[in-house]
């Protein structure tokens, strides 16, 4: 019973610059994306999100410790919060004012109190995708 998030930038080391209407289209390498702040917060209440850990991802773009386990781990609807605009600002990319991308919430529900949840996130400066891994 444990919950785990991991973050990837998907990057064409190729292109002297991303541009934005390339989307995903042309990004043929992943990489982990370190140092990137997380927040995930519980849906206690209709519109109350409660905060439950905070953190930074670590050299492998992810969380050093699962985010939940043990008694906290059980069901609900949870969001993860990734501050992703903040770490392109620092990259040598060409970005508009304010990012495309700046927080990007990840909304899901854990149905099973006994299973383990894995929530990648990839990313690039215009789009990004998630999905349940294991």
């Amino acid at each position: 019973m444990s919950l785990r998030a991991s973050l990837y930038l998907f990057h064409n080391r190729n292109a002297a610059r991303m541009e934005k209407n390339r989307a995903w289209g042309g990004f043929q390498r992943m990489f982990w994306i370190p140092g990137v702040a997380y927040e995930l917060r519980r849906l206690d209440a209709p519109d109350r999100w409660v905060l439950i850990a905070s953190g930074r991802t670590n050299a492998d773009g992810r969380t050093d410790q699962p985010l939940l386990g043990g008694d906290a781990f059980k069901p609900g609807t949870y969001q993860l919060i990734f501050d992703i605009g903040a770490y392109f600002a620092l990259q040598n990319i060409a970005l508009a004012t304010p990012p495309f991308l700046d927080r990007i919430p990840l909304q899901f529900t854990i149905a099973d109190g006994d299973g383990h949840y894995h929530v990648p996130l990839l990313a690039s400066p215009w789009s990004y995708s998630t999905y349940r891994g294991s």
